[in-house]
């Protein structure tokens, strides 16, 4: 099932995203969580930020897994995706560096180190919710056009497109943004238990609609959240604004029973 949810703007989205992964804490304080990076999901991490502050919820027990890293850079680059997520949600949640990890894009053996990543994520015992954004292009992690709906983490060519939008993390340089990545595939996310795509903004309405009313299609790797059972996608009216459904959504979304509602 999917559950669209359209918002007044980003600020309520992050919101919405922070008080679901709130409630699967709360019931699982051990949860495992899937990290994404991007502009996407930096609301959901403030709104969360704020009710670890105001001692609403604990993630100090929570393991937790990104969605994918560049190769090439080290841990330490402050380009990385390592370097990211500990700026962005290990110090400023509270979660524990031990228990978070992120892909391999430095390994000696890059195939070896994803068939591992694959490996550690299962034996977590999956990933109870994953936070997801979207490319402009349809990609989730860094699952470009094509990608496979049954792919597993591995070593993939970032497209042109996603390039020059990531160009803005090395100080607008394209030739410093690396041509390949190590994400986790569609097959890996699609077995998360809830995915939590959040998407802001007018670039993003295209790539949403195409997701969420278009159809099934490797050209659209997010459309494959059309297959899981429990998928929310949280927009605000911008991203939101080339939905065929948009009333649909927002009828449904308002006679939501109060035993199904989160927020």
């Amino acid at each position: 099932m999917m559950e669209i949810v359209i918002l007044p703007d980003g600020a309520a989205v992050g919101a919405a995203a922070a008080a679901r992964i709130a409630a699967v804490v709360r019931r699982r304080p051990e949860a495992v969580l899937g990290l994404a990076t991007g502009s996407s999901p930096l609301g959901a991490y403030g709104a969360l930020a704020g009710l670890v502050a105001r001692g609403e919820v604990d993630l100090s027990r929570v393991s937790a897994f990104a969605l994918d890293e560049y190769v090439g850079l080290t841990p330490e680059s402050p380009q990385s995706y390592a370097a990211t997520i500990r700026r962005d949600a290990v110090e400023p949640l509270g979660l524990d560096p031990a228990r978070v990890r992120v892909p391999p894009g430095d390994a000696v053996d890059l195939e070896a180190g994803a068939l591992e990543y694959d490996r550690a994520i299962r034996e977590a015992g999956g990933v109870d919710v994953q936070l997801l954004g979207i490319g402009a292009n349809g990609h989730i992690g860094f699952n470009e056009p094509t990608s496979s709906f049954a792919s597993r983490t591995r070593i993939k060519t970032l497209a042109p497109r996603t390039r020059e939008d990531n160009a803005r993390f090395f100080d607008g340089d394209l030739d410093q943004v690396p041509l390949h990545c190590i994400t986790q595939g569609l097959g890996t996310i699609l077995e998360a238990r809830q995915l939590l795509l959040v998407a802001q903004g007018e670039a993003k309405a295209a790539a949403v609609a195409a997701a969420v009313e278009g159809p099934l299609t490797a050209m659209v790797p997010a459309s494959a959240l059309q297959l899981h059972p429990d998928a929310i996608v949280l927009l605000d009216e911008a991203a939101a604004s080339r939905l065929t459904l948009a009333d649909y959504y927002r009828f449904t979304y308002a006679h939501k029973p109060d035993w199904q509602r989160v927020d």
